[in-house]
């Protein structure tokens, strides 16, 4: 039957600018964000206060200075809260996708007690390239002095890749590389259908692009840290890589390489990935408005929700009070 699955709760409506990210607190506070891509957004990052997105974590860093856009928030296309309750804001320092700048694409934690920015990590511009579109993040704060962050790089136009990052010392680097489980899909082997259509972008020279031509962007750190889920947006296959391999700098590519595992189809195309403490793994399902889990007990992808609201579901947030939040942002029926 075509009925609705799961029983979405709806918690918040946006009406203006196109949210992508949610994240919830240990203690139930909302944020979201909203990357610049043509709406007029106000702030690009909110925390939901009485339904509404008020600009978190005040008004004046989310106004973008150009002459110092280390200081300021620019873009911003992730927001998520770690296992120590801390928010972390990614900032993709590219409105329009246009090319970064140095100081533009960044990592910003925020205590939620106080409400203050406590740390700001710049990447080098070999890491955050001038292509480089830092798409979503993950924690895993039981390696290093503080902790390892991974970043999908989604570029349209460079190199795709996994960005590590040691929270301790601040120090970045590109993994994975340009490597094909990181890359988008050709339309020769991909078509995305939404809505029942096929997603093309047609060019003003007359070509026709596969519309999701995005790479690496769902990520997903599994219970015991020990492997990194990730996917194209263009692709409906699903890898994984050994997570002790990502943070090995003395180790080849090929070693890495070593380590994955195709996971095969996903059922679909996704947008984000999410995981939960019994070693299971969620996905968007942006071609089916679903939200899939792959259960760790036999490997067999099931539907958590079917819907026809879930109109381009993009960012998985579980959360501790048991929920599991998700955007849907029509992000398909853009301009």
């Amino acid at each position: 039957s075509s009925k609705s699955l799961g029983a979405l709760e709806p918690v918040v409506f946006f009406n203006g600018a196109m949210p992508t990210g949610v994240t919830v607190s240990h203690k139930g506070r909302i944020f979201v964000n909203f990357p610049k891509w043509g709406d007029d957004v106000k702030f690009t990052v909110a925390e939901i206060q009485n339904g509404q997105p008020i600009a978190y974590p005040d008004e004046s860093i989310n106004e973008v200075d150009q002459e110092d856009q280390a200081s300021t928030l620019v873009s911003v296309q992730s927001v998520v809260v770690d296992p120590a309750d801390r928010l972390w804001i990614l900032d993709t320092g590219s409105p329009l996708f246009k090319p970064t700048e140095y100081g533009g694409p960044k990592l910003i934690c925020v205590n939620l007690d106080t409400n203050k920015v406590v740390k700001k990590i710049l990447f080098p511009q070999t890491v955050a390239q001038s292509t480089t579109y830092l798409n979503d993040i993950r924690f895993d704060l039981r390696r290093g002095n503080e902790g390892m962050a991974f970043i999908t790089d989604s570029s349209q136009k460079g190199p795709n890749a996994i960005i590590v990052v040691d929270l301790h010392s601040g120090e970045s680097w590109r993994r994975l590389n340009d490597h094909p489980t990181t890359k988008p899909e050709d339309i020769k082997t991909f078509l995305p259908l939404v809505e029942g259509r096929p997603f093309l972008e047609h060019q003003p020279n007359g070509t026709i692009k596969q519309g999701a031509g995005m790479g690496a962007d769902g990520i997903a750190i599994n219970s015991d840290g020990s492997r990194l889920y990730y996917c194209p947006l263009g692709s409906r296959k699903l890898y994984s890589v050994a997570t002790d391999a990502l943070v090995n700098r003395d180790i080849s590519e090929e070693d890495i390489t070593n380590t994955m595992q195709n996971h095969g189809d996903r059922g679909g195309a996704s947008d984000g990935l999410e995981s939960d403490t019994e070693g299971n793994i969620y996905t968007t399902n942006y071609e089916h408005n679903a939200i899939l889990r792959l259960r760790y007990s036999d490997n067999v992808w099931e539907t958590l929700a079917y819907d026809p609201r879930l109109l381009w579901p993009d960012t998985l947030s579980l959360a501790t009070d048991g929920y599991l939040y998700v955007t849907a942002n029509q992000l398909h029926r853009q301009a």
